[in-house]
């Protein structure tokens, strides 16, 4: 699927997804694990697939100070245990767990309204 948003230009927003790739700002990347901020843009992101993801990973995350993050898990939804994302909730960081297809299109939305999210997406398995 493709996207086509008007809004938020000059900051990352997913303009395709399929089953094995994203693309942002029209780049491609197949079967990511990444990691996707308004501003950075991190392919080599530490947890590959979602059986790979610790607490470590999680509190990884806070030096990028987001206010939200999408927590893609692939195709299909994974929660991961409340130790996992620990972390985040301590910091008082929303967390929301989608497949990675809701997590590009959420990721977009939250973007155009201006907001610090932060998308993380996990090996498509």
């Amino acid at each position: 699927m493709k996207f086509h948003l008007n809004k938020a230009e000059g900051l990352n927003l997913f303009t395709a997804y399929g089953d094995n790739y994203v693309s942002i700002n029209h780049q491609r990347y197949d079967n990511p694990s990444i990691m996707v901020t308004p501003d950075i843009v991190i392919t080599d992101w530490a947890a590959p697939c979602f059986a790979d993801l610790s607490a470590a990973h999680c509190e990884s995350l806070l030096k990028y100070e987001p206010e939200i993050i999408l927590l893609g898990t692939g195709k299909h939804l994974h929660f991961p245990h409340p130790s996992i994302t620990a972390p985040i909730a301590h910091a008082r960081i929303g967390l929301e767990v989608m497949d990675n297809q809701a997590a590009c299109r959420t990721y977009n939305i939250l973007v155009s309204e201006g907001r610090r999210v932060m998308a993380v997406l996990l090996h498509i398995h």
